[in-house]
């Protein structure tokens, strides 16, 4: 049995995916850059006006002087001419500002008759014009190479004139749930007989994460049958076995993996809950072994298999841990690293603070229905009274 870190360690070896393709720009959210956004021209491409006004010079734009309209300019359609000393273009946001002028004075500071306008307030200084390049200029890098992509990004994207995006292949990970209890939501259960419910979580997660699932279904006990559902995903880059890693008679996974060729890289992990997590290594493929209780299976995902599908892509998995004070007291810690399921909140005062679900149990769902934090316990940590500063890592 390894620490959380070793494994950690054994995962951030493993060689990332190097296949690259091109990904329609709608279809970016998520993916990892395998090259650089580059600005294909300069935003915005000329100064632009930020109100609806007035374009001018600023030396005419003195309180009460009087200047002639020469001319409109609407977005799309700049004014062809130059302003001159006395003149004006009527102009809106988003309008191209004519040659010659270098202020905007907005609708409301004038009074106008016919082609005429009179400047009824103080203008001061220059205003409202974006200057061309004020975002980004043609060929400035906008987004390194290696960074996953968030919708608010793509927005930048596309102003950069960009239709497509070359990014990492998503890894291809097959989610295989294994035991003879084991049923599909909606089925009518016999003796024994209890719902799969961790396959829906983890595709989730998994999508979010940047993978693409390849979902092998429920395999029974027996090793055959779990044969044929691993032979048939030749194409996925990881397995992910649920379940069936314990050493009960009736535990196969890990031997039919081995059967298969692959070899082990670590057997058990000093993590609470999720002491069966394992992970072996094919000639192509890697396995990641996750435990078949619900509780377990979810946290030892955000735990080893995020980090895992980071490593893949070519990054790494930036955990998020924020300190919160207890609202209920913890007992001392024992010989395994633990992560207990949490809901972090503002008190009245303003203060952020963590309350550990009162059941931790590892075949518990119903914590994770409020939780949105794991309260991180070192190895021996004491005992927590009520107020006591914890550090928790975030789970949305």
């Amino acid at each position: 049995m390894i620490s959380r870190i070793e494994a950690l360690q054994h995962i951030a070896a493993m060689p990332p995916i190097d296949e690259v393709e091109s990904v329609p720009l709608q279809a970016g959210t998520g993916r990892t850059l395998a090259e650089p956004v580059v600005a294909r021209h300069t935003h915005p491409p000329e100064n632009m006006s930020a109100m609806d006004g007035y374009a001018a010079r600023i030396e005419d734009c003195t309180l009460g002087n009087a200047l002639t309209v020469i001319g409109e300019a609407a977005a799309g359609h700049p004014f062809g001419g130059t302003i001159g000393a006395g003149a004006c273009v009527r102009v809106f946001t988003g309008s191209v500002i004519p040659d010659g002028a270098d202020h905007v004075i907005i609708q409301e500071d004038v009074e106008r008759t016919g082609d005429e306008i009179t400047i009824r307030d103080p203008q001061g200084s220059s205003r409202h014009i974006r200057a061309a390049g004020v975002d980004f200029q043609s060929g400035d890098v906008l987004i390194p190479k290696g960074q996953r992509l968030s919708a608010r990004q793509l927005s930048i994207c596309a102003a950069a004139n960009l239709a497509d995006l070359q990014a990492y292949r998503a890894p291809r990970v097959a989610l295989l749930a294994n035991g003879d209890e084991l049923r599909p939501p909606g089925s009518e259960l016999g003796p024994g007989q209890i719902i799969a419910s961790n396959e829906y979580s983890l595709t989730a997660l998994i999508e979010a994460w940047g993978g693409s699932v390849i979902n092998l279904g429920i395999a029974p006990d027996d090793p055959a049958e779990i044969r044929s559902r691993i032979e048939s995903a030749d194409q996925a880059d990881v397995f992910v076995p649920v379940g069936g890693a314990s050493v009960g008679d009736h535990d196969h996974m890990k031997t039919v993996f081995a059967d298969l060729g692959f070899e082990p890289v670590f057997s058990k992990v000093a993590v609470r809950p999720g002491k069966p997590t394992w992970m072996s290594r094919g000639t192509n493929q890697l396995v990641l072994g996750l435990p078949g209780n619900p509780a377990s299976a979810l946290v030892c995902a955000h735990l080893f298999l995020k980090p895992l599908l980071a490593r893949l892509l070519g990054g790494a998995d930036l955990e998020t841990r924020i300190p919160a004070a207890l609202q209920a007291p913890l007992r001392a810690n024992g010989s395994r690293e633990s992560f207990l399921r949490g809901r972090i909140d503002f008190s009245e005062s303003g203060a952020r603070v963590v309350t550990p679900a009162s059941n931790q149990d590892s075949s518990l769902l119903s914590p994770f229905v409020t939780a949105n934090v794991l309260i991180h316990r070192a190895v021996d940590a004491p005992a927590c009274a009520v107020g006591d500063v914890v550090d928790c890592v975030l789970l949305d």
